[in-house]
């Protein structure tokens, strides 16, 4: 049993010492992880281009004006008719934009609604009664302005010869050289709401929305020279 003692002995020892010599042998460093990339930086968006308003009397192109008006039937859907044929004239004032004024008829021969038996329908004297009243018209009362490029128009709102005041919210998409014809152009676009029973043509509300909302986009043009062609 000595003897085997004395052979386990070493052994142990040497083994031992080996152990400490690993503990006392640092660990490799771990690599040091590289910075993260930083992402680059957005590029700035471009600044608006500001509309600058033109002085100057527009005459309404009818061929590049539309005034939409949109109801709910029943709930189910949102039908929409455009009044078009519009005639009438802007008049823009860039340093007293209150002296602005909007003069506007809307012929009812020009009313669409893309189904022509509820076309028929909407001239008769349930609506529009257009045998008798062959128009609508918009005449301006007051015109202030509503922030960048915008502006608040109110006026007096004519149908079936009941005169309502609308208040149109406008913005100024462009003032410039007509292209094709030459001439300062400007362009607009507007929305109102109004009750269709304060004009007499309520027929079938509450089931048929009483509230109609408009939406209006208008191009308008300088008045031609004597012997020009009109807008195309």
């Amino acid at each position: 049993m000595r003897t085997a003692s004395r052979l386990l002995l070493p052994l142990a020892l040497t083994a031992a010492l080996a152990a400490c010599g690993q503990a006392d042998t640092p660990a490799p460093a771990a690599p040091a992880e590289a910075p993260a990339a930083e992402a680059p930086a957005a590029p700035e968006a471009a600044p608006a281009a500001a509309v600058e308003g033109v002085s100057g009397t527009y005459i309404i192109d009818p061929g590049h004006t539309t005034v939409i008006a949109q109801w709910s039937h029943f709930g189910f859907s949102n039908p929409v008719a455009n009044f078009g044929d519009a005639e009438g004239r802007i008049v823009f004032d860039a340093e007293n934009v209150a002296a602005s004024s909007v003069e506007v008829t809307l012929p009812l021969s020009g009313l669409n609604s893309f189904v022509a038996d509820f076309d028929a329908h909407l001239r008769s004297a349930d609506f529009f009664e257009a045998d008798k009243y062959p128009a609508a018209t918009f005449r301006s009362t007051a015109v202030e302005a509503a922030g960048p490029n915008r502006l608040k128009v109110t006026g007096d709102l004519t149908i079936k010869d009941n005169t309502r005041p609308v208040v149109l919210d406008v913005t100024m998409n462009r003032f410039a050289e007509h292209p094709m014809l030459k001439r300062p152009a400007a362009g607009f676009d507007a929305t109102t709401t109004i009750k269709r029973s304060d004009f007499g043509v309520g027929a079938y509300a509450p089931n048929v929305s009483d509230e109609v909302q408009i939406r209006i986009t208008t191009e308008a043009v300088a008045a031609a020279p004597e012997g020009e062609a009109a807008a195309g």
